[in-house]
């Protein structure tokens, strides 16, 4: 059989004792890169089946026509996400799974396609550019929009079992469409930041990472939007005596809802401020990729630490906003400085087109990885209420330990298998999952396939030369934030340790997304497991300003809560001191 990758292998990994892998035909001949930037942890049967970002991406590179590769595959390893990009190569012969289907990637026929077909993703890549904002604003997020509002609308609680059904496979469309609009998203940002780049180092001779990542900053996004109410809600309660009593009295993000449903106040205040917020930016969990995690439409605790933390801290979002909208004005004249003529010209153009993008990466969150996914949640939830009413299940989140054809077969017939104990196996299998450290990639390592262009996003080819970390006095990353910082770690897993982040501490964490922003107030640095240096946690670290290093692989298990460490966002070096 044709190998999968030409050229020479770099390196083989098939599996160990401790990760033991069982391979499908051609996968082995595959790179393949832990998702650790989406999926850190053990993933549920229902998400991996419906709910992955991979579904779509053969949907991507034919549409772009891009060279270097057709297809983009995920495999399920001990619980764990590994996604292998497929080359645009006919030889390519590999098994991979969507929606518990077995298939074949598509690759093209035309032996030629690869070295022909990049002439046309050049042509109409830079029109993407130019004009997807207009084309996002107008057309997709509108559309996004009404089909979102479609299902937050639909009556679950009156819906038959046969409703919820179809109901599902409506949301599946709905996150597959949203998914195919973020690729085309992703490729016109991609574009448009790669001439960026490329005309930097045309009119200046080289493009300074530390200067390009500020310049991805954003200051208008509904992330900032989601702050900004927040910080609105905290100047309401610092003004009212009774309501900061209430925040302030509550242990717990429990007992302060407690307190506001106990007064007339207080109630208001959850009606005309809780409430909306929630239906405005509840959708999204503190993984969003993953159904497993309430979202904050469902619990608005996460809701209620943020404004107690903004309270604790006195959080001033004019200043900070402020700040970002400063450092990235800074940040255009330090790259236009000295410039005249056609070469200032020409790179205004593609500074302007750059910028225009910016607000589209963390609205994608919002509108897609988080919207999506949420909604796919909240469906399945609906189902599992009426499968809890059947008495086929024991609680309404059973269903996400379900596959996806398990849950359409016990919707259809509640006796068709022992729902319970299979359930009961799985939460079981997903507790073991995680004592696994999975590595950070499996298969055959090649130097076409660490050339993959979304490889950085995850650290490669870098992680790859540098090896799996070894046991030292240091972790090492990539520097994703400049600045040094020291002092005491925080180790935070999931929601509930949020309130045990204190004024001054540095976070450290597997992966972040935009749900963790809340946090972002109190810390003054931040470590992180997964992620390249334009992952998430980058791109906020650096707007609030706040030394980082991403992509460490293996700082959970080196750095402990209390442990006091010195982080160089500048060198991508975290030392453990004591």
């Amino acid at each position: 059989m044709a190998t999968s990758q030409a050229g020479e292998a770099l390196g083989t990994f098939f599996g160990s004792d401790g990760f033991p892998i069982e391979w499908q035909e051609g996968e082995k001949e595959l790179f393949w890169i832990l998702d650790d930037l989406h999926c850190p942890n053990p993933v549920s049967p229902l998400f991996f089946d419906i709910g992955g970002w991979w579904l779509t991406c053969d949907h991507m590179f034919r549409r772009f026509g891009t060279p270097f590769a057709s297809d983009w595959i995920a495999k399920n390893v001990n619980g764990y996400v590994y996604t292998a990009a497929v080359p645009a190569d006919p030889s390519i012969r590999v098994e991979a799974t969507e929606y518990e289907a077995a298939y074949t990637p598509r690759v093209p026929r035309d032996p030629g396609y690869a070295g022909g077909i990049g002439a046309y993703l050049g042509w109409v890549l830079p029109a993407y550019a130019e004009n997807f904002l207009d084309w996002w604003r107008d057309r997709l997020r509108p559309e996004l929009e009404r089909n979102y509002e479609r299902l937050d609308r639909y009556d679950t609680e009156n819906a038959s079992l046969l409703d919820l059904a179809i109901l599902l496979e409506d949301a599946i469309d709905i996150h597959d469409r949203a998914w195919k609009i973020h690729w085309m998203l992703n490729f016109a940002q991609f574009s448009s930041t790669t001439a960026l780049n490329a005309t930097i180092e045309q009119v200046r001779g080289e493009a300074d990472p530390a200067l390009m990542g500020r310049l991805q900053s954003s200051v208008e996004d509904r992330n900032w939007d989601s702050v900004e109410d927040l910080w609105k809600m905290k100047e309401e309660i610092a003004a009212d005596d009774e309501l900061r009593a209430i925040f302030e009295g509550g242990e717990t993000a429990k007992e302060v809802l407690a307190g506001l449903e106990g007064s007339e106040r207080g109630r208001r205040f959850v009606a005309e401020k809780l409430e909306p917020h929630q239906q405005a930016f509840g959708y999204k969990a503190i993984w969003s990729h993953e159904l497993v995690f309430k979202t904050w439409v469902e619990d608005p605790a996460p809701i209620l630490e943020a404004v107690r933390g903004y309270l604790a801290t006195d959080y001033d979002y004019p200043a900070n906003i402020k700040a970002v909208a400063d450092d990235l004005e800074a940040a255009k004249a330090e790259v236009m400085e000295g410039l005249e003529g056609e070469a200032r010209e020409t790179l205004q153009r593609a500074l302007d087109l750059s910028l225009g993008m910016n607000p589209l990466t963390p609205d994608h969150h919002f509108y897609i990885d988080q919207g999506a996914n949420a909604r796919l949640r909240l469906v399945a939830l609906a189902i599992g209420r009426k499968l809890v009413e059947a008495g086929a299940v024991d609680d309404p989140e059973d269903v996400i330990f379900l596959h996806y054809n398990e849950l359409r077969l016990l919707m259809a017939d509640q006796g068709a298998f022992d729902a319970r104990e299979l359930v009961s196996d799985r939460r079981d299998e997903r507790e073991d999952d995680f004592e696994r450290r999975p590595p950070s990639w499996i298969g055959t390592a090649t130097e076409e396939a660490l050339a993959f262009p979304y490889n950085g996003l995850w650290g490669f080819p870098d992680k790859f030369y540098a090896g799996e970390p070894s046991t030292t006095g240091e972790v090492k990353g990539l520097a994703a934030s400049p600045g040094v910082v020291e002092g005491p770690a925080r180790y935070v897993t999931s929601l509930d340790e949020f309130d045990q982040v204190e004024q001054g501490d540095i976070l450290v964490c597997r992966m972040t997304n935009p749900a963790w922003v809340v946090l972002f107030t109190k810390i003054t640095g931040l470590v992180t497991e997964a992620g390249g240096t334009v992952s998430h946690p980058a791109v906020v670290a650096r707007e609030f300003g706040i030394p980082a290093v991403v992509g460490t692989t293996n700082a959970g298990e080196r750095i402990r809560t209390g442990d006091r460490i010195r982080v160089n966002g500048s060198t991508g070096v975290v030392e453990i001191l004591s």
